[in-house]
């Protein structure tokens, strides 16, 4: 990338310096040419006064040697009467040439070996016409064309050097960005989770950069993620095995007991090391920097098109708000994925077929609320539901769905509340807290009201804020 931005840049720099350099060239020779013929023309103007009141040869030399230009200067003078013609100095033109500037009265040049003349006709006091011919070397018309040239091809190469070095040092502030990008991924592809890329460079670099940053703590949250629930149901591994145990120790002796003691032994001192490696072996994490987080809005279209081919199945009306604009919000985009579909499993799971469910956007100031209803039974008790997400367990659940959903709400400051929805059963309500403050706890029961047909609004201590 380096090397092609040097390219181009070299390329398009020498085309504007040969575009401008061979005009400007052009233009220095013909000011050259006029400067020479300029002189060539005061010279001539100087003996202009001398012939109008004598045509003397004596004197006339006098004034042409006075002028200081005998060697390059003649006079033509027509006879005239009894007064034979007169020529001074040596003759370069043609006389044809010499004859024609003579009947039109007007100035002319001309070319002869080695430069030009200039023919300059003088009207005398007899009214004939004199020609004065003065001779304008080529070294003359080229004096000074040289360094002239010199001069602006040192400036057009530096051009070209200067733009160069410019061009060399962008592209090192566009490669650089771009070769940590490639290390962090590397890094990040080896294991080495604290790999993070520093987010400067072009606008572009900087956004893949940050989105980068945002991956890597993804998915350090995903492993510290699994490793705690590794470590959760390990741990939910001990009450059973502690019963094991117990009738284990009731078993009497023989052979067959102690095999069966020494086993129960065994799996304890397993599930203690995979509870104490997963606790222990926890990734590092670092804080997550800008452009972290989701569009919620866009997570929840692409999970409910997932689900809706389900309830399609099932017969169920499924129905989305609050979705058709983009609502950030501080969650990992697999988090809230995770989050709603234990939310929506519980609602197939728990409800009958044709129960239809809803799953509403409500975005705020300062926090963002999504609520998961349907029209099932409802939920009798949402105290002991709560208590079952946080690992107590029932017949039928693993109480790590609502587990779930909580800790995506409350790693922001929000929380989850159930009550019943306008369909007539259960509402889940998921306030997820945009600036990290608490939300404020009134209870976890409340109650919900239709503000327009096709939009569900709740009541669970909403602010002012939300729509």
């Amino acid at each position: 990338m380096r090397w092609a931005l040097v390219k181009v840049c070299l390329a398009v720099t020498t085309m504007v310096v040969v575009a401008f350099a061979v005009p400007l060239g052009l233009v220095i020779r013909e000011m050259a040419r006029d400067r020479a013929f300029s002189n060539a023309e005061r010279e001539a103007a100087a003996v202009a006064p001398a012939l109008s009141i004598t045509t003397d040869r004596d004197q006339l030399e006098r004034v042409v040697a006075s002028a200081g230009s005998d060697a390059g200067m003649a006079v033509h003078i027509p006879a005239s009467g009894d007064t034979a013609a007169v020529d001074l100095g040596r003759q370069r033109a043609a006389d044809g040439d010499i004859a024609t500037v003579r009947r039109l009265g007007r100035a002319s040049t001309t070319e002869v070996p080695g430069g030009s003349t200039l023919l300059q006709p003088v009207a005398l006091s007899s009214g004939e016409i004199a020609v004065v011919e003065v001779y304008v070397p080529e070294a003359e018309v080229t004096n000074g064309l040289t360094t002239a040239w010199a001069v602006l091809a040192g400036v057009g190469l530096a051009l070209v050097v200067g733009s160069v070095a410019v061009a060399d040092r962008l592209g090192v502030r566009m490669v650089r960005p771009a070769q940590r990008l490639v290390e962090g991924a590397h890094e990040l592809g080896e294991g080495k989770l604290g790999a993070r890329v520093p987010e400067d460079g072009p606008k572009e670099l900087r956004l893949a950069a940050v989105a980068f940053n945002s991956m890597a703590d993804q998915v350090v949250q995903l492993l510290a993620n699994e490793r705690e629930l590794a470590a959760d149901l390990s741990h939910r591994l001990r009450t059973p095995l502690t019963v094991l145990r117990l009738n284990a120790a009731s078993l009497g002796d023989g052979p067959a007991a102690e095999q069966t003691r020494a086993a129960v032994a065994q799996l304890e001192r397993e599930v203690d090391t995979i509870i104490r490696t997963a606790r222990e072996a926890k990734p590092q994490t670092v804080a997550a920097g800008p452009g972290a987080g989701c569009d919620a809005a866009e997570v929840v279209r692409e999970r409910m098109a997932f689900w809706s081919a389900l309830a399609e199945d099932e017969g169920r009306k499924v129905r989305v708000a609050g979705v058709d604009r983009p609502v950030r919000i501080p969650v990992a985009r697999a988090d809230l994925a995770a989050a709603l579909d234990a939310l929506l499993g519980n609602v197939f799971r728990h409800t009958a077929e044709g129960t239809a469910f809803a799953v509403d956007v409500h975005n705020g100031e300062d926090a963002v609320i999504v609520l998961v209803s349907d029209a099932g039974p409802g939920i009798a008790d949402p105290e002991a539901a709560m208590a079952r997400g946080r690992g107590s367990g029932s017949a039928g659940s693993t109480g790590l769905g609502l587990d779930i959903v909580r800790r995506l709400a409350e790693s922001t400051g929000g929380d989850v509340r159930i009550g019943s929805s306008v369909l007539g059963g259960a509402e889940v309500r998921i306030w997820i807290q945009l600036d990290g403050r608490a939300p404020v706890r009134r209870g976890h029961r409340g109650s919900v009201r239709r503000r327009r047909p096709g939009r569900l609004v709740s009541t669970f201590n909403r602010p002012r804020s939300l729509p």
